[in-house]
């Protein structure tokens, strides 16, 4: 008898009454235990068996492994699948005796177990995968083999491997993958393993290859952080879904029941037939493989064979149906059952519509500044020995005339020379060596610093110098040697600190809380509507960050806190962070500064030179644009010269203070801040000491920005320290440097426009290229529509582009959106308010965010001008050690609009905000004390969305209510708006059901229970927004009790522009300039050449997301991908 071991014998269908002598199809199930007995097996086979014909037989596991082949049960059909322990070679045997008709070829599963077979397969049928080589090691004797390993790259069989690259066992049972990382991004490796809890993979110091045993070398591939796995059941159907790449930070995110949260996926056409190949070709009806997907094209990277969707009730009816039509087909004409393919209507695709006027979500830009750093020092000296000549022409110098060495073997190089002329010095002292000594050991102290070198920390410029360097300055010694020499510039610290990582992190969560949004699982938290929108390709993010270590950072962190990661910041990086030091996007060489900027340095420093006080025609000369700020700043300083000497006397005090403890044996070997010691501290500020006040008794006023740089350091970083004086060195340094880090980037509206548009042009083409793509639909990633039921057109995307960058680009895009004539002020209120309020802002801090949404109203006519609409918000960054009283308010965020001023009394005017009425819905008792914000105005038009003013009182502290922002998942438009506000972070970032409810949000109830303590933050009077956390950062431990800055929320400048308004307004002033113009193009052209060639498909490399120099793109390639 067949053995029914499943239920009893439940899983037999009684022989149809009508004519018992018809026969049952068997179909038998050969595989180990756990694989048959599993949850979905089960499902399927109970689906399986409602067809009237078949039967079904599962192999007890004890016949598979005990029994010869001939007493197995007999059976029509075979569904058998090698698994750990199973004995395939019984199993062919099996077939060979009772020849019954497969599901799943047995000898193709030797192959699937050897990846070299896998990917020999899979190029042999044409489908893409990536670029590989394999390393087949004899046991006997590991160390032949062709493997050459360099620093940063691996050569196998002569095929050179930069990294990131990824290093698989030939043998597909052995899950342990490794990445390696480059050391631009932090070195190390990545690896992965089967999951074993809530873990997939661990981040390891270790950065050279594994020297025993066979791999597959591959190239790493940038995907957006998530690994498709598609599963066939036949060549015509594939069901695909996404989850967390295992690679990114190794942390498996599951639901409520525990089980690993996935998210189903389109397949596009060109996806759907590489599943069909891969059916065919590995000859497996049932079979799970995984695709990449980088840079608008897909690849296979691994091949399991037989694997079943979990938990997906619509794939179980699917797989059986597929599966029972396929047996019946093949066999009903063979035994005479009476059967015809049943003719299904396609499932008809449900899409929700909306009444009333939502407006929708579909773009994010933003600009932002890096985070909380350590100063920035660099040291300029003049070389002339044959060697630093040698080193410039060997990396290319002549070229451009300019070299930048980062890499550590390029620093290496320049270390080994400075050790080498010392020697030389220190033996005869008469040598023809020009380079003076005590720079030479500064080179060396400042390269030997960290006992290593990362990429991040250092970087060596040499500049060529026809005829030497200028006898500038009265330093020099005249005994000038002619002929051309080298300007070798040292850069060092300037890194982001574990506060910066932290204010990064918290940044990127509170920014969730811009999109709509989040069903299901996710509807307990805020901000989960974009984790959502991400995992199901409906969010096309791309990072952007300058070649600059610390902005680097900044973006890994910020993507960690935005997309919930846990864990080392390097994977982060390399996979989600695109390196946009091309052309100037996001970097400027501050070495190449513009005419304009050199003449407002000289007119600056001839103002500040005066020793006299500020005059009338000072206030015109230095203030022509009249902002407070400025204004403020120079009433403190009255007399520059008389300041400045304020300031180097202060300097001193410090300085010998610092010295003076250095001698005290108590605190001579102290820790600071970020292990920093007070010999680094000291050397920091006698450089700044010795520079400020030149030999001729004036004082260098471009030292002043550093000198800021370094007391807001150490003033926030190093109180405990309780130097005498640092607050009144803070006051000064901070009024000086008010005055001139906004003026050198121009004191006129014409200078400030000039300048600005010598950084920010390239920048700005890419915004207007961004916000105009944003309509323009693409195919891409779309989400499959049976599951999207809740969610707006799911066939739409939230574009998100963030630019991480520098002051200086901030700084410009501020000036450019202020001075290129966007609104007119005299006309327009809203705008006159934001420029009041910019013009008052003294400090563009860490952090600082000019962010532009989109949002597109689907009842408007889409040619019409008010389909699509901006909004334009700003924050300053983090907020300053300096009185919270005196700092300038705005009007929050995205207050309600202009059209709504006759009903409510004072909307503008900041001091009324307190007698808004809150929404009826709240009882008048509990004020809302979390964060400023005009009521909400009911939606009376709600129609089938969530009710908009959603305001239950769900966290209540000290009888304050928590609002979830975004409650539905869009956004009405602006005659009703919903006045969300990110709110001083903490607000934003829960609400109750966050405490309860397991999350992917990994900090959160950390952060809750940060908050809580800090309770009284909720009862603090609301125009105060201010939060604290504390720099607890997973990676570094406790760094001190540090106290993290807050950040100050986002402001909105205006939030009634059309998309038209803007783009005019980007064309005009970037067309203004046709110098800049000119740059542009050339940055650009390869972008647009990019939208007529490249077609989707057509296999690209893809961009390098490391920092490194050296992009793994060819010269030739285009820049941006269709999907920039």
């Amino acid at each position: 008898t067949p053995y029914s071991q499943f239920c009893g014998n439940s899983l037999r269908r009684a022989p149809s009454c009508s004519n018992p002598s018809e026969r049952q199809i068997v179909v038998g199930i050969c595989a180990m235990m756990k694989k048959s007995k599993s949850k979905p097996m089960t499902q399927i086979l109970e689906r399986l068996c409602k067809f009237d014909y078949i039967d079904v037989v599962i192999f007890p596991e004890e016949v598979i492994l005990e029994e010869p082949v001939e007493k197995w049960p007999l059976c029509d059909c075979l569904i058998s699948f090698h698994s750990k322990g199973f004995p395939l070679d019984k199993a062919v045997e099996y077939t060979k005796l009772r020849n019954p008709l497969l599901i799943n070829d047995l000898n193709m599963q030797y192959f699937i177990q050897d990846r070299r077979e896998v990917y020999r397969i899979l190029q042999e049928e044409g489908i893409d995968l990536p670029r590989y080589a394999v390393l087949n090691r004899d046991p006997d004797n590991p160390e032949e083999c062709n493997l050459v390993e360099g620093e940063d790259h691996v050569e196998v069989n002569g095929e050179g491997f930069p990294k990131p690259f990824v290093e698989k066992p030939v043998c597909a049972e052995d899950h342990n993958v490794y990445i390696y990382y480059p050391t631009s991004a932090g070195g190390g490796s990545q690896r992965l393993f089967r999951k074993i809890g809530s873990r997939s993979s661990v981040y390891s110091p270790e950065s050279s290859v594994r020297k025993t045993g066979s791999y597959i070398y591959e190239e790493f591939m940038p995907t957006d952080g998530t690994d498709v796995k598609v599963y066939t059941v036949g060549p015509d159907y594939a069901h695909a879904e996404a989850r967390k790449s295992p690679a990114l930070d190794g942390k498996v995110e599951r639901d409520s029941e525990g089980k690993e949260i996935r998210y189903p996926v389109m397949l596009t056409a060109m996806e759907k037939l590489v599943a069909r190949k891969v059916c065919l070709a590995f000859k497996q009806t049932v079979c799970g493989f995984d695709l990449l997907r980088a840079n608008g094209h897909s690849f296979v990277c691994d091949v399991n064979g037989f694997s079943f969707v979990k938990n997906s009730m619509k794939y179980y009816d699917d797989c059986a149906k597929v599966l029972g039509n396929m047996v019946m087909r093949e066999l009903a004409p063979q035994l005479h059952i009476p059967w015809s393919i049943p003719m299904e209507a396609e499932d008809i695709p449900i899409v929700p519509t909306t009444s009333g006027t939502m407006m929708e979500l579909r773009c994010v830009i933003a600009i932002i500044r890096h985070g909380d750093r350590t100063p920035k020092q660099k040291m300029k000296m003049e070389v002339r020995h044959p060697l630093f000549f040698e080193l410039f022409e060997k990396y290319g110098g002549y070229k451009s005339g300019k070299l930048k060495l980062k890499k550590p073997k390029q620093l290496q190089e320049v270390l080994d020379i400075a050790r080498l002329l010392l020697d030389e010095l220190g033996q005869h002292n008469d040598c023809e060596i020009e380079e003076k000594k005590s720079k030479l050991e500064q080179l060396k102290t400042v390269l030997e610093m960290y006992g290593h070198f990362s990429g991040i920390n250092r970087k060596v410029q040499l500049t060529y110098l026809r005829n030497g360097q200028p006898k500038a300055s009265s330093e020099e010694e005249d005994s000038k040697k002619d002929g051309p020499s080298l300007l070798l510039v040292l850069k060092w610290g300037g890194e982001l600190t574990p506060a910066g990582r932290v204010q990064a992190e918290e940044l990127g969560r509170a920014f969730r809380c811009m999109y709509p949004g989040g069903q299901g699982d996710y509807a307990g938290f805020p901000g989960c509507g974009l984790l959502r929108l991400h995992s199901t390709y409906r969010h096309d993010l791309k990072i952007y960050a300058s070649d600059e270590g610390r902005v680097q950072m900044t973006a890994a962190a910020f993507a960690k806190g935005l997309l919930a990661l846990e864990g080392e910041l390097t994977p982060i990086l390399v996979q989600m962070v695109k390196s946009a030091n091309m052309n100037g996007l996001l970097d400027s060489d501050s070495d190449s500064l513009t005419d304009c900027q050199q003449k407002v340095k000289a007119r600056l420093h001839e103002i500040m030179q005066k020793d006299q006080e500020f005059t009338m025609q000072d206030y015109e000369k230095l203030a022509p644009t009249g902002s407070p700020s400025l204004v403020n700043s120079m009433k403190i300083i009255e007399n520059p010269v008389k300041t400045c000497d304020k300031v180097y006397t202060l300097i001193q005090s410090l300085t010998s203070q610092i010295r003076k403890r250095l001698e005290d044996p108590k605190s001579a070997d102290l820790q600071l801040y970020h292990s920093e010691t007070l010999e680094l501290m000291l050397q920091r500020w006698s450089k700044l000491e010795r520079d400020f006040r030149m030999k001729n008794g004036r004082y260098d006023i471009s030292k002043i920005p550093d000198i800021y740089d370094c007391i807001k350091y150490d003033s926030q970083h190093n109180a405990s320290l309780g130097l005498e004086d640092t607050l009144e060195l803070f006051r000064l340094s901070c009024a000086l440097a008010d005055i001139i880090i906004p003026q050198e980037y121009g004191i006129s509206k014409a200078e400030k426009l000039d300048i600005a548009q010598a950084y920010c042009v390239p920048l700005m083409k890419k915004i207007q290229l961004d916000l105009q793509r944003t309509h323009e639909d693409e195919a891409v990633n779309k989400l499959h529509p049976l599951y999207s039921r809740g969610v707006m057109s799911p066939g739409r995307h939230v574009r998100t582009r963030l630019y991480f960058t520098s002051e200086s680009h901030v700084h410009s895009l501020l000036s450019m959106f202020r001075y290129g004539g966007l609104l007119n002020e005299e006309k327009d209120q809203q705008w006159k308010q934001a420029m009041d309020y910019l013009s008052a802002v003294t400090e563009l801090n860490y952090m600082t965010q000019i962010v532009i949404m989109l949002y597109e109203d689907n009842n408007k006519d889409p040619s019409s001008e008010e389909r699509f609409h901006v909004e334009l918000h700003f924050s300053p960054g983090v907020k300053g050690c300096e009185d919270e009283e005196n700092v300038p308010l705005g009007f929050g965020f995205r207050p309600a609009s202009s059209e709504n001023q006759d009903k409510k009394p004072n909307q503008g005017s900041l001091e009324d905000l307190s007698q808004d009425q809150p929404d009826q819905a709240l009882p008048v008792s509990e004020p809302i004390n979390i964060q400023r914000r005009s009521p909400m105005i009911r939606n009376r038009k709600t129609g089938s969305m969530e009710v908009l003013s959603e305001t239950s009182p769900t966290l209540s502290s000290k009888g304050c209510t928590s609002h979830r922002l975004f409650p539905s998942c869009s956004r009405q438009s602006p005659e009703i708006k919903p006045t969300s506000v990110l709110g001083s972070l903490c607000s934003g970032l829960f609400s109750a059901s966050a405490l309860g409810v397991s999350c992917s949000a990994p900090n959160l109830r950390d952060y809750v229970l940060t908050f809580l303590i800090s309770s009284e933050l909720f009862s603090m009077p609301a125009v105060k927004r201010f939060s604290v956390s504390f720099a607890r950062h997973p990676t570094n431990g406790f760094e001190g009790l540090s106290m993290v800055p807050s950040i100050y929320p986002l402001e909105t400048l205006h939030n009634s522009l059309s998309l038209k308004q803007v783009d005019e307004f980007l064309n005009t002033v970037c067309e203004s300039s046709s110098e800049a113009h000119a740059k542009t193009m050339k940055a650009l052209s390869g972008l647009f050449d990019s939208q007529s060639q490249t077609s989707l498909y057509s296999p690209q490399q893809p961009l390098s997301s490391s920092g490194s120099e050296t992009s793994l793109r060819p010269p030739s390639q285009p820049l941006w991908r269709e999907s920039s």
